[in-house]
Order: structure tokens, then sequence, then C-alpha cells
């Protein structure tokens, strides 16, 4: 399978990062505040860090603008799910990242009068969904993958399904360490999935199962389940992450995938890491290639 690369990504620089609220397991404001200026420091490294291993792989990244008061911004994944030049902005479940939704609005109408995305939708009043770090997009089977019960509802996958026009699988967390979609399971491009089992209930663990078999399926162990190996940024066969066993990086390159490690250890203090970094803006779903194919073949047909 042919995959993507060159993607457009979504960043925001961590000028306000810091942990100074706890709504997750990973936060510990009083740690944080112990060190800030240091910790601080750290962030603000391995967040260019990351930017430049990115560009270095062929990414264009665009900024969100970072605002005073809203630590969080920084996790872009959380912003809006992308698809086909279509964004569905985040609701958020916790008050303290509710501040994030009028700055992630302006930041896509910016976005939308720069020509990078078409429309801009919003969620029903009464759902919630935090972005792509609950909706995680599977290139191979052509549909999301859905993380429901700690930040965002089940109902959300029906607001996906009739927004987008894609088949959601919705896929209940249970282990509060992984809290997000996107830190239990990644959806890597030549059609395998990386996942924590124990983030799922067993009748999530069975879905992932009736889609996916078993030569395709890679459980992420322990050790490397909360280094959040499975928050990944896949560009092209490339896979980075903040952190990688022996043994796991040894499974990924008998497939075909180099994984590339970068720190980010500050921001493992709030629960993020690589993926959580990052939203692409430029996923294209199979229907929308098949329909672009023929405009592009009249197009280069009208210049002969």
């Amino acid at each position: 399978m042919k995959v993507q690369s060159n993607p457009r990504i979504l960043m925001c620089r961590p000028e306000h990062f810091g942990v100074v609220y706890a709504i997750n397991p990973w936060m510990d404001p009083s740690e944080w505040e112990r060190d800030v200026r240091k910790l601080a420091a750290a962030s603000h490294s391995q967040w260019m860090a990351l930017r430049k291993t990115l560009r270095d792989l062929g990414a264009r990244i665009e900024l969100v603008p970072p605002v005073a008061g809203v630590p969080d911004l920084v996790f872009t994944a959380n912003a809006a799910v992308v698809m086909d030049r279509k964004a569905l902005l985040a609701r958020f479940r916790h008050p303290q990242r509710r501040a994030e939704e009028n700055h992630l609005a302006a930041a896509f109408q910016s976005l939308r009068a720069r020509g990078i995305i078409d429309e801009i939708v919003t969620l029903p009043d009464d759902v919630t969904l935090e972005g792509a770090g609950d909706c995680v997009f599977d290139r191979a089977r052509n549909l999301f993958w859905l993380g429901y019960g700690p930040r965002s509802d089940a109902a959300a996958a029906n607001t996906v399904k009739d927004v987008f026009g894609l088949d959601v699988v919705p896929l209940e967390l249970v282990d509060p360490r992984f809290y997000h979609m996107d830190t239990a399971l990644s959806a890597l491009p030549r059609g395998e999935i990386m996942y924590v089992p124990q983030a799922f209930s067993a009748e999530g663990r069975a879905a992932i199962a009736a889609h996916v078999p078993a030569s395709q399926r890679i459980g992420i162990a322990e050790d490397d389940a909360v280094q959040l190996c499975a928050n990944a940024v896949s560009i092209g066969d490339t896979l980075v992450m903040s952190a990688c066993s022996d043994y796991l990086s040894a499974q990924l390159a008998e497939r075909g995938y180099r994984v590339v490690t970068t720190p980010l250890t500050s921001f493992l203090r709030s629960g993020g890491s690589a993926f959580c970094l990052t939203l692409r803006l430029d996923l294209t779903s199979a229907q929308s290639a098949s329909q672009s194919a023929p405009k592009m073949r009249d197009a280069i047909a009208g210049r002969r």
C-alpha cells in the first residue's frame, strides 16, 4: 500500500504550556511547580526538536497562536477532526480545556481564509468529542476508530459518520492512563494497528479483532505503553515517537517501518506525546481520492 508523505500538520508553540491542573493520572501540578523553569525550558526545546524532526521528514507546519492561560492549547490533535478539507471542531469534557474552543475556532477560520480547509462544522450542543485525539483515522480501512468514555461521547460516532460519510468504530476506553484514543491506538500506514490491549473494554478488543486480522495487530507491552508509544506520528514509513523499546522497534522494522525517537518527557507529564502535539490537515478519504482522480485526468487532458 502506498503511504502518504509530505503532510500538512497543525502545531502550537508551548509558550504557555505547563501542568497547572490535573484532569488525568499523568498530571501533577505540584511536581511541575517544584521545577517550573527547568520543565518549561525543556518543553520548549523538546517541542522545537519534534518540529524539526517532522520538517526534516517533509512535513509542512502550520501554527496556532499560543495564548496565555490556555496551557493545553499545545495539544493540537484535540482541536478538531479534519478530513477531506473539512474540520469538525472539538468540544471538551473538562472546563479547564473549554477555554481552548474559541481560540481554535478562530485558528480554523484563519486556515479557511488561507484556503487550507474548505469547511468548518460544529458538534451538536449535547455531544462531546475531543478532536482527533479520540477519532483516529485508519487510511487502510477508510474508517475512524473513535474512543469514548473518559473524554468523548459514544454518540459522537454518529456525528462523525454524518459529517464525513465514513464508517466509525466506537471503542470504550477503560484505563484512565489512556484517556484518549491516540494514547492507546495508532493506525499504521500499511494496515497494522499498534495498540494497548488493556486500554479497551472486552467489547472494544473484540471490535478491533473483528476489523483487524491477528497478523496486523501489534500489541504494545506495558513498558512501551507508559511511554505513550501508541501516540506516534506517521510520515511515510517513518514513525515518530518520544521513546521506543528495542523489542517494539524491531517488530516495526520487520514490517517495513523506521522508528525515530525525539524525547517528549515534559509533555508526558501532561499525558501527551508526539501525536497529541500534531494535527493532520491534509487527510483524504478513499471516496475523495477516487472523486479527484477523474478531475485530475480531465485537467491533464485539457492541457494537451
